[in-house]
């Protein structure tokens, strides 16, 4: 009886959990979900750019290195940006 009510309340828990991500994939469809699937690719971007920042400082990487990485880095955001201003109607869309 209690393995039950244990699995039981354990179920509840876990659905409870996921039910924001279950009714957020629903509902966001189309344009939303693209716009939200473009600034988290952004911010990962961002991110990747400030980790190849604090890689030079802390001499992980070299300047010749770091030049590389950093163009490359740096024009896959700004075609993340004119992506996300398109579907966001922005200036990218003209």
């Amino acid at each position: 009886m209690q393995f039950f009510l244990v699995m039981l309340v354990l179920c509840g828990a876990t659905a409870l959990m996921a039910s924001p991500l279950i009714w957020r994939s629903g509902a966001a469809g189309g344009k939303g979900a693209e716009e939200a699937a473009l600034e988290a690719a952004k911010e990962a971007k961002f991110r990747e750019i400030r980790d190849a920042e604090h890689d030079l400082r802390t001499g992980k990487l070299s300047r010749e290195d770091h030049q590389v990485l950093d163009a490359a880095l740096r024009a896959e955001a700004i075609d993340l940006l004119r992506r996300l201003d398109a579907v966001r109607g922005g200036p990218a869309a003209t």
